[in-house]
């Protein structure tokens, strides 16, 4: 009888491998072995009633909640976590984009003002966001948008992606976002036109933006805005950006000498805003993230499902 047990058992076996991990079908296992297909079928279940086999089913819906709910208790914010378990990563920026263009939408009503930044998240969600019937809506730019580098910042494709979906004309702030001097930028600052559109980024209800690196192949830093010594003291000092103004893993800004060269919204406006959404895809991002949470920048966070889980790792518990 033991013979015969371990016999079973070690035909159980090879049958389970052929249809789990061969991915055969029970016919092709029958003909293979010359057995009938239901003895095959009854093969598999006993080899699933004696622990050979073992089905999970990961719900990663479930998954979704119970990290919104775990960061939404850390943080106090409103915190959509993007299924994203099945998602290659070459799709993970788009699905993101996908769902915060989603997002907007559901929010926005007539006569709303939304700044934007700029960069390849930001380009992701105008890309996806489709036509609207509003009236009375602005976009504006919440930092400035020229570089002096050729790398793609996708500011100009962003703001008009934006401003197309909701019947806008686009207002651009056609400057660098870091000057090379502070007096410089004061200066420009004083026109009346660049007022007025400094004025519309502090008076939008919306803000949806994502934060920057301070990796080497970060954004900002491809874009001869910094000199070596001062990527250097960010990277020793800063975990990331918003709007490129550097931000310390507490959202203290780190240099406040670069921070009076840097144009656009100042962060502590962003604390004000009606919907101050934060857009993030990638566990590189995860740093930056916790930081601007800490600072208490945004009330409403978009994130993809891995980096939620990071994020959630890294967060202390009450």
């Amino acid at each position: 009888m033991a013979e015969t047990t371990a016999q079973r058992l070690a035909q159980s076996l090879a049958v389970a491998k052929m249809y789990y991990q061969s991915d055969q079908s029970q016919s092709q296992i029958a003909h293979q072995l010359g057995i009938s297909r239901p003895t095959v079928s009854r093969l598999l279940q006993f080899a699933r009633e004696q622990g050979l086999v073992r089905i999970q089913i990961v719900d990663p819906v479930q998954d979704v909640q119970t990290l919104e709910r775990a960061l939404t208790q850390a943080y106090h914010v409103e915190v959509h976590v993007v299924p994203t378990q099945l998602t290659v990563a070459s799709e993970l920026l788009n699905t993101v984009g996908q769902y915060a263009a989603h997002y907007l939408e559901e929010i926005v009503a007539e006569h709303d003002i939304i700044g934007i930044g700029w960069g390849k998240t930001i380009y992701a969600i105008g890309s996806n966001l489709q036509p609207d019937t509003l009236t009375g809506v602005e976009v504006i730019q919440l930092k400035g948008s020229v570089s002096y580098a050729t790398e793609h910042t996708y500011a100009y494709e962003s703001i008009d992606a934006f401003a197309n979906a909701f019947h806008a004309v686009p207002q651009y702030l056609p400057l660098p976002v870091i000057f090379d001097h502070q007096q410089t930028k004061e200066l420009v600052e004083a026109e009346r036109h660049i007022q007025y559109l400094l004025e519309l980024g502090r008076k939008a209800n919306i803000a949806i933006y994502s934060v920057g690196t301070v990796r080497n192949s970060a954004l900002v830093f491809q874009l001869e805005y910094l000199q070596e010594r001062e990527k250097s003291f960010l990277q020793a000092h800063a975990v990331g950006d918003i709007f490129s103004r550097y931000i310390d893993e507490n959202g203290e800004v780190v240099d406040p000498q670069l921070n009076q060269r840097t144009i656009g919204i100042d962060l502590d406006n962003l604390r004000q805003k009606e919907h101050s959404i934060l857009v993030a895809a990638g566990d590189a991002k995860v740093p930056a993230v916790q930081a601007a949470l800490r600072g208490g920048y945004p009330n409403c966070l978009i994130i993809d499902q891995h980096a939620a889980a990071q994020l959630l790792k890294v967060t202390p518990t009450a």
